[in-house]
C-alpha cells in the first residue's frame, strides 16, 4: 500500500494486512471501470495510468467532470452512502488500479485518524471544485468558461517564464464536453485566442502565452457577475 498516497502513514504491518484484502487489476485504454447507476460500492486507487470521469445523458451527450491520475482515488462516495454510482469512469490509457471493498475502506478510515482526515479533506475539495465550476457555468459566458477550463488544465511551461502549456493538446470535443458547448464554438474561441496572442499551438501542446491575463479576465468577469 506504500504506492498509494491516501494510505501514507500506515505502519508496515497494517499496510500489509490491508493490501491482502485488495485486488490489483489492469485496464486497457478506453475500458469501462464503473458505469453510471452501477450498484457496486468498491473504492478505486490509481496506481498507474489516467482515467476520465463523466456523465452521459440518455441522448448520448457527455459532460466531462474531471480526469484522474496516479495517486488519486474514486468511488469513495458509493462506499460511504451505499448509493448507486453517480458517474461513468473509463480508462484514458492503460491503467492499474487497486480495488478495495467498501467494508475494508470504512474500517481503515474509522480506525486511522490520519486517513479519516485525508478523506474529509478530499471530499471537501471536491465539493468546493464542483461549486466553483457550477458558479462558472451559471454566470460566465462561453469565452470565459473556456479560459477558466484551460487554466485548470495547464501546467507551467518549463523554460518559458510566465507561460503555461496543456500537453498533450486538448481535443476540441473534450473541451466542449467540459464547459457545455459545441465543438465548433471551442474551435472559434481558440482561434480567437491565437489571433489575439493569448495562445499558441505547438507540437505536442497548446501554449497559454499570457495565463496571468486570462486569470485576470476570468476574475473580472466573475466580479461583474456577482
Amino acid at each position: 500500500m506504500q504506492r498509494i498516497p491516501f494510505f501514507e502513514g500506515l505502519d508496515a504491518e497494517e499496510a500489509e494486512r490491508v493490501a491482502r484484502k485488495c485486488v490489483f487489476r489492469r485496464y486497457d485504454e478506453r475500458e469501462l471501470v464503473v458505469d453510471y447507476d452501477d450498484p457496486s460500492n468498491d473504492v478505486y486507487f490509481i496506481v498507474s495510468g489516467e482515467l476520465r470521469v463523466l456523465i452521459r445523458t440518455p441522448a448520448g451527450k457527455e459532460v466531462i467532470l474531471t480526469d484522474l491520475r496516479p495517486g488519486q482515488i474514486f468511488g469513495e462516495m458509493a462506499a460511504v452512502d451505499g448509493a448507486v454510482r453517480s458517474a461513468n469512469v473509463s480508462a484514458l490509457t492503460r491503467a492499474e488500479l487497486c480495488i478495495m471493498s467498501a467494508a475494508v475502506f470504512k474500517n481503515v478510515v474509522f480506525s486511522q485518524p490520519a486517513v479519516c482526515e485525508r478523506l474529509l479533506r478530499l471530499l471537501t475539495k471536491r465539493v468546493r471544485d464542483l461549486n466553483a465550476r457550477l458558479f462558472e457555468r451559471s454566470v460566465l459566458d462561453l469565452k470565459h468558461r473556456l479560459y477558466a477550463e484551460l487554466l485548470r488544465l495547464a501546467a507551467p511551461r518549463k523554460g518559458f517564464d510566465g507561460q503555461s502549456i496543456i500537453s498533450p493538446p486538448p481535443l476540441q470535443h473534450d473541451l466542449a464536453a467540459r464547459i457545455g458547448c459545441r465543438r465548433e464554438q471551442v474551435n472559434r474561441e481558440v482561434q480567437a485566442m491565437v489571433q489575439e496572442g493569448l495562445a499558441e499551438k505547438v507540437r505536442g501542446g497548446l501554449v497559454l502565452l499570457r495565463p496571468a491575463l486570462l486569470e485576470q479576465r476570468v476574475s473580472e468577469s466573475l466580479e461583474q457577475a456577482g
